[in-house]
């Protein structure tokens, strides 16, 4: 796999994951009242929020510190977590002037994400499932990974949920390449003003 150094791109020859229907089931779906952690210091029931939001989840950033989980680029969807969310960053206004909001969401800790937020400069707040609550709630579709300390994580799968007034409008399942999922929400949005 060719590598590079620019955040915002991903290495040839990833597999690419199909449509297995896990989230069939969303579009029409009121999101439940759960309360997240967010890397904005306070926390945020997405329910609540009136007008639209963008929700993009993605399994887990890497820590630069530390070696990727083992066979991490074989797994389909699993691969591409920066570069997506350097991609939503770029094009966070772009969204917002179309009448939504943006967070990112993944099953790792505040503190996991916090660091991820300040290294790339994400200027929108990322939510913590850490319980896996809201994923469970959602009923969405999840994975494991060992870590190479033998830790077992779940993570949820790659995917995209446009809500509105609490209510999932649009699902974008599964996500690849994950770079170009804000080009296809912008498209999305612009279609459905």
């Amino acid at each position: 796999m060719k590598r590079t150094d620019d955040l915002s791109v991903l290495p040839d020859g990833l597999p690419v994951p199909v449509d297995d229907g896990a989230c069939d089931h969303l579009v029409g779906s009121t999101v439940p009242s759960i309360t997240l952690a967010s890397t904005a210091g306070s926390t945020v029931d997405v329910s609540q929020r009136s007008g639209r939001t963008v929700i993009y989840i993605y399994p887990r950033t890497g820590d630069p510190a530390k070696a990727s989980v083992p066979g991490w680029e074989e797994i389909p969807g699993a691969r591409g977590c920066t570069p997506q969310t350097c991609s939503f960053r770029d094009h966070y206004q772009d969204i917002l002037s179309l009448g939504a909001d943006v967070f990112g969401l993944s099953a790792q800790t505040p503190e996991v994400q916090q660091e991820m937020v300040g290294r790339l400069h994400v200027p929108f707040a990322v939510l913590s499932d850490e319980k896996l609550l809201l994923s469970r709630a959602l009923k969405l579709p999840t994975f494991e990974v060992q870590t190479y300390d033998k830790e077992t994580l779940v993570l949820i799968k790659r995917l995209t949920l446009i809500i509105k007034d609490g209510v999932i409008e649009r699902v974008f399942y599964p996500v690849f390449p994950p770079n170009q999922n804000p080009d296809d929400v912008i498209a999305w949005l612009k279609n459905n003003a």
